[in-house]
């Protein structure tokens, strides 16, 4: 089962990766970073229908997401 990992430190809530997620599982925090913007975080955390094709991955301009198989 894949992993993802948000540094949510270093997110701008540009919110790409929720565009890019084909099984939209991925959205905005409630809460503020340190920067004072909403990083984003998996919906759900039944991670299992996360496929780790890395489509967030790939289009994060500030690579703070990871993805693991």
């Amino acid at each position: 089962m894949p992993k993802v990992t948000f540094r949510e430190d270093r997110c701008k809530g540009c919110g790409h990766c929720i565009e890019a997620c084909p099984k939209k599982i991925i959205s905005f925090s409630d809460k503020l970073n340190k920067k004072g913007y909403h990083p984003v975080t998996i919906v759900d955390e039944k991670k299992d229908d996360c496929i780790g094709c890395a489509s967030c991955a790939r289009i994060c301009p500030d690579s703070v997401i990871t993805v693991e198989r």
